[in-house]
């Protein structure tokens, strides 16, 4: 990459930073605004899992049950032991990250399907110990009167509000997730996913740097849903299903697997894609499934990808272009 190069690339995330800034100065609908921090924070999920699926080659389905994890761990400790939103959730990252070492160590010994299995498992008895352990989650009733997070008298208590908090974390959570897509992690993730054989022979220990992704997948998750539960004020068992997990791969899948922007790109789109289509009543999951499938078919890099070939393209176009 050139300097140049460079220099248009951070102007124009610098550009793009500021308009998303500037987005509740000019969306005044509510309903709007909440879609947005949902978006923002499902695009936290997303980059979880392409940290793990997209730098390593490891395929896990309990995203969200991390989600749920991080949600019940913050509102039970802001309901129940009055602690503010701001500990409860690195709380819910930590509680997360540990669950996602204790999980990912005897699962990430396997590989392929074998692997997505074990995780689909894991998703699942999640999903039951939410319901049934009513005593500290209220069971399937769900758990209501979640705060919302306060700065000083400053209250969070709106979605225009709470979108800068989104925002933030998402900024910060791309920017570490490119710091290690960058180190030494990154690409001894980058050498196991490509040939993990070939990795442990020039003494890479993939063991452990995978475990290190299903780590940082899980505290993506817990932060995320941290942040949903202090934004709906409301959570229940029934929002991290194995389903919920499946959505969250179609967008890492969708966005680009391997690409940071990816991840948050796919996330917004297909948050955003079933609203565009619902003036078609019954038949809009028809259209927005056949939507996925043809995107999933005919960009097999993810939009990011399909967005690089066309500016290579247009680049190998211009005169100037040398």
């Amino acid at each position: 990459m050139t300097l140049r190069h460079a220099e248009r690339k951070w102007a124009a995330l610098a550009g793009l930073v500021f308009v998303l800034a500037l987005l509740p100065a000019f969306v005044h609908s509510d309903y709007l605004l909440s879609l947005f921090d949902t978006a923002g924070i499902y695009a936290i999920v997303v980059m979880g899992l392409g940290i793990l699926l997209g730098f390593a080659g490891q395929l896990s389905l309990a995203q969200a049950a991390f989600l749920g994890i991080g949600a019940y761990t913050s509102g039970w400790l802001t309901t129940h032991l009055g602690w503010s939103a701001w500990p409860s959730m690195g709380a819910a990252m930590a509680l997360s990250a540990m669950v996602g070492l204790a999980v990912g160590y005897p699962c990430l010994r396997l590989s392929g399907h074998y692997l997505a299995l074990a995780t689909i498992g894991f998703g699942i008895i999640t999903q039951l110990v939410l319901i049934n352990w009513k005593s500290v989650t209220n069971g399937s009733d769900g758990m209501g009167n979640i705060p919302a997070p306060q700065i000083g008298s400053f209250v969070f208590d709106s979605y225009a509000r709470y979108y800068y908090i989104v925002l933030v974390a998402v900024l910060a959570c791309a920017y570490v997730a490119w710091r290690i897509k960058t180190t030494r992690v990154g690409r001894a993730l980058e050498a196991i996913r490509e040939n993990e054989i070939a990795a442990r022979a020039t003494g890479i220990d993939a063991t452990r740097y995978k475990i290190i992704a299903f780590v940082l997948a899980g505290a993506y998750a817990g932060l995320a849903g941290s942040l949903l539960a202090h934004m709906t004020k409301f959570i229940s068992p029934d929002s991290y299903s194995f389903d919920q997990s499946v959505v969250f791969l179609v967008m890492l899948i969708v966005g680009g697997s391997a690409s940071i922007s990816g991840a948050i790109l796919g996330a917004v789109l297909l948050w955003f894609l079933p609203e565009v289509l619902r003036p078609l009543k019954t038949s809009y999951i028809m259209v927005y499934g056949a939507a996925v499938v043809a995107m999933i078919v005919f960009m097999p890099r993810g939009l990011v990808g399909l967005l690089e070939t066309l500016r290579s393209r247009f680049v190998r176009r211009r005169p100037d272009a040398a």
